[in-house]
């Protein structure tokens, strides 16, 4: 099954598909720090005929390993608890058998894979770097759903009438292409660490590369153009070059 996803951020990479032409053009007049890689970029356009969207997979319950016991609260997401208690996000997932397409709930308790010796519980002006969602609405596609063989390594969100996109992290625009295949207009913003945000299918951008960006600042807007599901923002959230499930992060 092929992945579907946006091009990973390469400092350098060798092209050996016949893509090499519209890469080269990117570099020249995109003007980003890094260069494209295209990984299964035709699907993309698929997914407004994918099958309804129920939700993310339901959490599954935590073995019992050894660490801390920590109850899920309202609005809390695994980044913050990843920040709570300095472990990584795919640590916790690991340690409570959760799968990368699930979510968590409030009230659930996770095993913290670290001892209490150990633990280091940050102070709520640490939660600064914390996501928001960068458009409010329906949730089409989720992270890890497949349709025609290829699978979404974001998620998309329906769009039914004009609306604004913000910025869903502070930080710095690093890429931005007018025309990426079937993504259409896309920007990547880098965040503190290692993390990027990514904005596609979006009308109108207006933020370039260089740029610093504030969360929940404007940075561009999406207009249905046909009826029906094919009007969609499309979202990803990567750990360096990695996808990650973005409701991971978004509240």
């Amino acid at each position: 099954m092929v992945e579907w996803q946006l091009p990973k951020l390469h400092m350098a990479v060798r092209f050996r598909s016949p893509a090499f032409k519209f890469m080269s053009y990117c570099r020249r007049s995109c003007g980003a720090v890094a260069l494209l890689l295209i990984w299964a970029v035709g699907g993309l356009s698929g997914c407004a005929g994918v099958s309804t969207y129920t939700g993310p997979r339901a959490p599954v319950s935590g073995q019992q390993a050894p660490g801390i016991r920590h109850k899920v609260e309202p609005k809390q997401t695994l980044w913050r608890i990843s920040r709570i208690y300095n472990v990584e996000i795919e640590d916790i997932l690991k340690a409570n058998n959760i799968p990368e397409e699930a979510t968590i709930e409030i009230g659930q308790v996770l095993v913290i894979p670290v001892s209490r010796q150990k633990a280091f519980k940050e102070s709520p002006a640490a939660y600064g770097d914390e996501f928001i969602w960068p458009l409010k609405g329906r949730v089409i596609s989720g992270y890890g759903g497949s349709y025609r063989n290829l699978i979404n390594r974001g998620i998309d969100i329906q769009v039914p009438e004009e609306s604004g996109i913000v910025a869903s992290g502070s930080g710095k625009v690093v890429f931005y292409s007018s025309s990426l295949g079937n993504f259409g207009k896309t920007i990547i913003i880098e965040h503190a660490n290692g993390l990027k945000s990514v904005y596609s299918r979006v009308s109108e951008f207006f933020v370039r590369p260089g740029d610093t960006v504030q969360r929940g600042s404007a940075i561009g807007r999406v207009s249905p153009v046909h009826k029906g599901k094919s009007n969609y923002f499309h979202f990803e959230i990567r750990k360096g070059r990695i996808p990650q499930n973005p409701l991971f992060y978004l509240p």
